[in-house]
C-alpha cells in the first residue's frame, strides 16, 4: 500500500446506502467506506449533503429530522466544500456538450477545485478522469478495488 494520502469525496449514492439498512451488501460496503472516509483526507460537498436530505426524506429513508441530524454530524466529521461560479460554469459546460448531467459535472467541478483526486461513486463511469478526478465504483467487484482500498487506508 502506498503512504500517499489522497484526498477524495462521496457521491450522495455512497451517503445514502451508508444510511439505508436495506441495501443490504451497498450498505455495509457504503457504511464502511464513509467510517473510513472519516478518518482520511475526505472532503464533502454541499452539493452532495444536500441530495442527501433530499433523497433520504423523500425516499424515506430515514425521518427528517434523522437526515438533519446525520448531516449536522458529518459537517462536523468533514471539510466541507460548496460550489463556486467557476465550477457551474464547468458543469453547465459539460452538461451542454453532452458529457456528463449537470449534478455529475457540478460534482466533479467542486471536487477538482478543493483538491480531490478520487469521487467515489456508483453513478458515473469507474475509472474514467474527469477534469482531472479519476471515479471510483466502489460496488464494481466483489471487494474493493486496490485503489479504493488505498485512498481508504485499508490493507
Amino acid at each position: 500500500m502506498t503512504d500517499k494520502v489522497v484526498r477524495f469525496t462521496l457521491d450522495t449514492n455512497i451517503l445514502i446506502y451508508s444510511v439505508d439498512s436495506a441495501a443490504g451488501a451497498r450498505h455495509e460496503r457504503a457504511l464502511e467506506i464513509v467510517d473510513r472516509a472519516a478518518e482520511r483526507d475526505c472532503w464533502l460537498t454541499l452539493q452532495a449533503l444536500s441530495e442527501f436530505y433530499v433523497a433520504a426524506t423523500r425516499k424515506n429513508i430515514v425521518p427528517r429530522y434523522e437526515a438533519a441530524a446525520q448531516i449536522n454530524d458529518w459537517l462536523t466529521i468533514f471539510p466541507t466544500v460548496a460550489a463556486t461560479a467557476d465550477a457551474m460554469r464547468t458543469a453547465l459546460r459539460e452538461a451542454v456538450a453532452g458529457h456528463l448531467s449537470y449534478w455529475d459535472g457540478l460534482l466533479v467541478a467542486t471536487a477538482a477545485e478543493a483538491g480531490c483526486a478520487v469521487i467515489i461513486t456508483e453513478d458515473m463511469q469507474d475509472g474514467k478522469v474527469v477534469g482531472g478526478v479519476r471515479i471510483h465504483d466502489p460496488f464494481k467487484g466483489a471487494v474493493l478495488s486496490k485503489t479504493l482500498r488505498d485512498v481508504l487506508g485499508l490493507r
